[in-house]
């Protein structure tokens, strides 16, 4: 059960949106299902003499009552109440009484308070209500609504629990301003699948993903098109910066701003300083990955996140909190910097897991940064390198990492859950969620041509790399087979064979490099760990058996690529000239 609370300055707009049709005629039957006084509350689906100005009027007498220079600018307290998909339907009763409270918790109408503001419950719809206060009470005074919105939601806990409704994680107060309702709802006339908001948020983000330093930060806003407004002091420093979206104006035609702050907590200009003030400004290292340019590639810069990024499940478990939430920090640079130079294919993928592990990132442990660069080099690597194709080494680089990071965010899902934090841990799940998606899009390629390779190897070769399979891995042959990725296996202990390693060796390297219980498919683990391990390619070419298959030709048989006569044969009744 999700509450959630906005003020608004037009009683009567926002009763004539409740009892309206709505955006897309989803409002069904609207009627109050509760009130501070139910007799003097007309309810205009009901009463055929009602109308919406007159319950406009009873809400509004004790804001008119007072002075006009007492009145709130903005005195309509709104707070929308909905059930979590899945959940029984609550009747009109239990939906009143869930009102009460709420109105109760928050301070807006405390039980047995006869001079509590006035309010009303509005239900147009199976799963949610709308409940409306005016920011008066009957005294004339305003209420005490401190932290009105962890009040709301502490209570719709309880509720949860007593009505035996699924129950959602509780806040630790750490978590971004959620987009209200009329933001959108202006997304969706604007046609955008997320609101401003939202936007902005990714934009920062990214670009601080392995950022230098602060002009680096701000160039690559620049560059993403977004406005930026900055504070100076009168020296000329900046104290402070905000960010709006092109064409994204208000009813005045100005621009709507957003401070960082305001997107999240740790996206304010301070905060921004203390992760880029410890940068070593560590770059990546030359290595014949480069292009002729001396740029490094995509797929170099892949492979060098995902070995940085495998050591991240180490580092939580033998850290403390505070090197953690470095590791965890850092490691949502690296989504965002992948998130902005994914192909096509995993692009929308990508940026959903990014978004959903940016709440696992951040709690009220500090991060320590001063030993922690490493995995912020290889968000720069990554941005640097520019846009990965979908295919080729960078597409099998990018399944790589995927397959990389998909542990790592288990990993950070089981090490919140250890210390209770169940927002961060439920969004470190939602994000490894999207990356198997992705790394499913990303993998079937290079895969597939793993596989065909595998099936094609001759009996003996199969049968020695499946007994070091069994040597390294005793009595798992059996389950290993039934995954789709084995005659991948296979392939790549025969290609690291040809590159002059010792197969068992570098298998059992890649099973003790980090433990395999939290993969999914233990196959593919493997086979890019061998790969990056052993430097093979990620997109092998297909084996050349070709040569092979002409020798085994018997002598007498005539090669099918002979060179046709240069004058064209004749049916055998016509007589040749």
């Amino acid at each position: 059960m999700v509450p959630d609370i906005s003020l608004g300055g037009r009683t009567h707009g926002l009763l004539a949106y409740l009892y309206g049709p709505g955006r897309r005629d989803e409002h069904l039957d609207p009627h109050l299902v509760a009130a501070w006084v139910p007799e003097l509350a007309p309810d205009p689906s009901r009463d055929p003499e009602a109308t919406l100005k007159q319950l406009t009027d009873r809400l509004d007498l004790p804001v008119q009552a007072v002075p006009e220079h007492r009145r709130p600018a903005r005195h309509v307290w709104h707070c929308p109440v909905r059930a979590a998909p899945g959940d029984r339907h609550l009747t009109d009763a239990e939906w009143a009484e869930v009102a009460r409270r709420v109105v109760h918790a928050t301070g807006i109408a405390e039980e047995g308070d006869h001079q509590a503001c006035r309010w009303i419950a509005v239900r147009h719809a199976d799963d949610h209500i709308h409940i409306v206060a005016t920011l008066k009470r009957q005294d004339g005074r305003s209420p005490r609504r401190h932290d009105d919105y962890n009040r709301a939601q502490a209570e719709c806990r309880k509720i949860e629990a007593e009505y035996g409704l699924r129950r959602l994680n509780p806040g630790d107060g750490t978590a971004a301003k959620r987009p209200t309702s009329a933001e959108r709802a202006k997304a969706e006339r604007a046609g955008r699948t997320a609101t401003s908001r939202e936007l902005l948020r990714d934009h920062v983000r990214q670009a601080l993903a392995g950022a230098a330093d602060e002009a680096e930060f701000f160039r690559r806003l620049t560059e993403a098109g977004v406005r930026i407004d900055q504070r100076l002091a009168p020296s000329g420093d900046v104290l402070g910066y905000k960010v709006a979206l092109p064409g994204d104006r208000n009813r005045h035609g100005e621009p709507i701003w957003f401070p960082g702050s305001r997107l999240a907590p740790d996206l304010s200009l301070p905060k921004i300083r203390q992760r880029l003030g410890t940068d070593e400004q560590t770059e990546e290292q030359p290595t014949e990955h480069h292009s002729q340019s001396g740029k490094a590639t995509p797929a170099h810069a892949r492979r060098a996140a995902a070995g940085i990024v495998d050591h991240t499940p180490t580092a939580l478990d033998v850290g403390d909190e505070a090197e953690a939430a470095a590791q965890l920090s850092d490691l949502g640079e690296v989504l965002d910097a992948l998130a902005q130079t994914a192909p096509a294919s995993t692009r929308q993928q990508t940026i959903e897991a990014a978004r959903a592990f940016e709440r696992a990132t951040r709690w009220h442990t500090r991060a320590e940064r001063a030993d922690h660069r490493a995995v912020r080099s290889a968000a720069r690597g990554i941005v640097r390198a520019g846009t990965a194709l979908g295919r080729g080494e960078d597409g099998g680089a990018t399944a790589m990492l995927l397959s990389t990071l998909i542990l790592a965010t288990i990993a950070a899902a089981r090490w919140h859950a250890a210390r209770h934090h169940a927002q961060q841990a439920a969004a470190a799940h939602q994000a490894a969620q999207h990356l198997r998606t992705a790394y499913r899009t990303a993998a079937t390629t290079p895969m597939r041509a793993m596989r065909d390779h595998g099936r094609r190897l001759p009996g003996p070769a199969r049968h020695r790399h499946q007994g070091t399979v069994e040597a390294v891995l005793p009595g798992q042959v059996g389950e290993l087979r039934s995954e789709h990725g084995f005659d991948a296996l296979l392939a790549t202990l025969d290609q690291a064979q040809r590159a002059g390693h010792d197969p068992e060796a570098l298998l059992e390297r890649a099973v003790a490099h980090r433990e395999l219980d939290t993969a999914d498919k233990v196959t593919d683990v493997l086979v890019w760990r061998l790969r990056r391990l052993g430097n093979l390619p990620t997109h092998p070419p297909p084996p050349r058996t070709t040569a092979k298959t002409t020798h085994q030709q018997p002598r007498t048989a005539r090669p099918h690529t002979a060179t046709p006569p240069q004058v064209p044969a004749q049916p055998e009744h016509r007589p040749r000239r």
